[in-house]
């Protein structure tokens, strides 16, 4: 019987991926199927981490997350919990040897969404990689499947690719992370005067990581490398459509690539596959 509660705690990550993004959840659908539950559980985990921060306003945000946080380690510590999120997320790690300064990073830069609104370098640099690159990195141990030759050496293309993830979403969630929540995440950034130059250089920063990403997608297993490389055309096109939008047009709605796009880019990359 523990089998099917593990089965159904797996089944809730998966629900939870797929309610919330479909890009995602059309990269993990072409990663090899043996790797499937393992990634849905990370971003189950991640993403109602997330919430907790930016959604659950009437509620004592800063007490639910630390809940959360001692809940995650004791999951951890007994291998089990009733939460279904945190089973399956605990299961990841215990099975693949994800690291605990991966996750105290991650809760980490959750506690700073709490109270900071703005960043200076050293900030945004923690904040980076607690939110986006450390998630690369789990989901790097997956991939490698217990090579820790391997790991290490993919660890700076995953920690770049999650780092351009994640300054693909400061562009695109302006509206939402300045004018919602008074969020400006990007140092020396003013987003009341935000300059063409100053879109410039973030962009720059961005292609920059993607560049470094690259080397590191080609180099995966083959189980995981057309997944991995469908998250990056997606969010690669979306990076596009905003360096080709003005200013004002990121500023005042969410950019996005239609479930279209979405798909004909699937279709495309499964024919060119062999070449990447």
């Amino acid at each position: 019987m523990l089998a099917l509660y593990e089965q159904t705690t797996l089944e809730c990550s998966r629900l939870i991926t797929q309610r919330y993004s479909t890009s995602f959840t059309l990269g993990i659908k072409t990663l090899d199927p043996k790797l499937h539950w393992a990634i849905y559980a990370i971003y189950g985990f991640v993403r109602y981490a997330d919430e907790i921060v930016d959604t659950f306003h009437d509620f004592n945000k800063k007490e639910l997350l630390l809940r959360f946080k001692y809940d995650t380690y004791q999951a951890i510590e007994e291998g089990i919990s009733l939460n279904p999120v945190l089973h399956s997320f605990q299961k990841v790690v215990n099975q693949f040897g994800i690291e605990r300064p991966l996750i105290e990073a991650f809760l980490r830069s959750m506690e700073m969404d709490l109270d900071e609104t703005k960043y200076n370098e050293a900030g945004y640099e923690t904040y980076i990689y607690g939110s986006a690159e450390v998630v690369g990195l789990m989901c790097l141990r997956v991939f490698c499947e217990g090579d820790c030759q391997q790991y290490d050496q993919l660890c700076e293309p995953a920690r770049r690719l999650g780092s351009a993830f994640q300054k693909v979403n400061f562009l695109r969630d302006i509206k939402s992370d300045f004018h919602d929540r008074g969020r400006v995440y990007f140092p020396g950034v003013d987003f009341s005067r935000f300059s063409p130059q100053d879109k410039k250089s973030i962009e720059a920063d961005i292609q920059a990581d993607f560049d470094a990403a690259l080397t590191g997608i080609r180099q995966l297993p083959r189980s995981a490398r057309m997944g991995v490389y469908l998250a990056y055309c997606y969010y690669l096109r979306l990076f596009a459509k905003i360096k080709a939008l003005p200013i004002a047009r990121i500023q005042e709605e969410r950019i996005r690539v239609p479930d279209v796009q979405k798909l004909l880019m699937l279709a495309k990359i499964y024919l060119s596959f062999r070449t990447i």
